[in-house]
């Protein structure tokens, strides 16, 4: 019996840690889902924008445009800051590994169990900047997409990409890749883009290579939000399924425990008894 105390309030500490841990991702989930709302229509129409700028004659030269030999690929990838988050983190770099299969890689890892895993199997990193995701910013992303541009335009890498895991629902999140450079320029959805009855100065062309770096940010921004909300949604579901577990074990181990109790307790009066009557 005193073995299943013990377990009983081991596992009761751990469920009010699983618990603690669940309220919390709730409380940030909220804004993080907010933030996703927000974010949305703003990356979009950036990219919209940019779109629309290149339908009004953009070169051909245009280094953001134009498709070249794949010689080395970047990828942005976008994981957790910690571990307690179901298969977030292993099903990312499962996605991960198989865009990059067959491939020359550098990689630029967003969170620290990114950076913990691209180092460990040796990986050409960019950075190491970003340790939590949870603090990149607004101006985190411009500063990493004028970073990224300047090494495409130099002929560091031959596409940019973004591995990151898309906000579905609470209860689903997808890995998804985005690629950002060399950049289609094709309306999103087919819809024309209503850009022609603006009048652009000095040129298309000039405006877009000085967007460029914008827009970029706009999207890296737009999939930090989405890989955040879906770390928070994924944590709060393990959590959640945690407790629960742990709640069904202490009522495994109470009955146990009873049984063992009231089976000691007839023992003993079995005892008493016996021993009365030997006298």
């Amino acid at each position: 019996m005193k073995e299943i105390n013990l377990r009983i309030k081991s596992i009761t500490g751990t469920k009010q840690i699983t618990k603690a841990m669940e309220l919390v991702a709730i409380s940030k989930l909220t804004k993080a889902m907010d933030r996703i709302t927000k974010c949305r229509p703003y990356y979009t129409e950036l990219y919209s924008q940019i779109s629309g700028i290149s339908e009004l004659g953009l070169p051909e030269e245009s280094v953001y445009c134009q498709d070249r030999e794949v010689k080395k690929s970047c990828i942005i990838a976008i994981a957790g800051d910690r571990g307690l988050a179901g298969g977030y983190n292993s099903n990312l770099f499962k996605y991960f590994e198989s865009e990059a299969e067959g491939k020359q890689i550098c990689v630029l890892p967003m969170g620290k169990k990114a950076i913990e895993h691209f180092s460990r199997r040796g990986y050409e990193i960019l950075s190491e900047s970003y340790q939590s995701v949870e603090d990149v910013d607004v101006g985190d992303c411009f500063e990493l997409s004028r970073m990224l541009t300047q090494l495409y335009s130099d002929g560091a890498f031959d596409e940019l990409y973004v591995v990151y895991t898309t906000f579905v629902s609470m209860l689903s999140q997808t890995p998804a890749s985005l690629k950002l450079l060399p950049l289609d320029v094709t309306s999103p959805k087919g819809e024309p883009s209503d850009i022609g009855y603006t009048l652009i100065e000095p040129s298309p062309a000039a405006v877009f290579d000085s967007i460029v770096p914008s827009g970029l940010a706009g999207l890296i921004w737009g999939a930090v939000c989405e890989s955040r909300a879906s770390e928070l949604a994924a944590r709060r579901i393990a959590m959640e399924n945690a407790t629960s577990n742990a709640e069904e074990i202490i009522s495994d181990l109470r009955l146990k425990y009873n049984k063992a109790r009231k089976s000691s307790i007839t023992q003993q009066i079995t005892e008493i008894v016996s021993g009365a009557q030997a006298e």
